[in-house]
């Protein structure tokens, strides 16, 4: 992301990939302007947090008018980096790792799992969604060859810690963990935790607390 990091708050930073890919949806029916309201109600964030939001940005927008479609995609795509192409690699070819290489992001054209690894010798020289997989000792060899910087974790919770400091070793410098262990990194790695069992609980829970009609 080009912006400077000091100056947005890290929920802001977190929302800016919703907010450009329902802009994309507007764009694409030939939409030209919106207002905060509608941004609002399609996303689910409320109108003055959007404003706030698009406020560390500057002058994005005009009173009485909304913003303009077309200007603010083509602000969050450079902001978002999205002209440039993001190759990952996954850890850990389970039944999790290979749903997600057979997804391998179809609908984002600038990111793609370039590589998958795995200490199963049967799954070694399989391709999965047209993703090779290699052994995990090939792991650094490979991150050169294809100048990776972010990996996907999906390796059993056990063997998680172990892999993510091999990764590190390997220069990697982004991980989006989905097992449910906290992984223990250098300061200069960022580590964004994904645990469908908590996403889950905590659904439920607002579910059974927190009506949507009483919101």
């Amino acid at each position: 992301m080009n912006t400077d990091q000091q100056k947005i708050p890290q929920a802001t930073a977190k929302r800016l990939p919703l907010y450009y890919r329902f802009l994309e949806s507007l764009y694409a029916t030939g939409k030209t302007r919106v207002s905060s309201t509608e941004l609002s109600e399609a996303v689910k964030v409320d109108s003055a947090t959007i404003r706030r939001d698009f406020s560390y940005f500057g002058a994005l927008g005009k009173k009485g008018y909304g913003y303009n479609v077309q200007y603010l995609l083509s602000f969050f795509r450079t902001t978002l980096d999205q002209d440039e192409a993001t190759d990952v690699v996954l850890l850990g070819v389970g039944n999790l790792g290979k749903a997600l290489l057979r997804y391998n992001f179809s609908k984002n054209e600038n990111t793609r799992i370039v590589a998958a690894f795995d200490i199963n010798k049967d799954m070694v020289g399989e391709q999965i969604g047209n993703v090779p997989v290699y052994h995990t000792d090939d792991l650094a060899e490979k991150l050169e060859e294809h100048n990776v910087s972010v990996a996907m974790l999906t390796v059993p919770s056990a063997a998680a810690q172990t892999t993510g400091e091999k990764l590190v070793e390997a220069g990697i410098s982004g991980i989006l963990n989905f097992t449910p262990a906290r992984l223990s990194v250098p300061t200069s790695v960022r580590v964004h935790h994904i645990d469908l069992a908590i996403e889950l609980q905590t659904l439920v829970y607002f579910l059974k607390n927190y009506p949507l009609d009483s919101e």
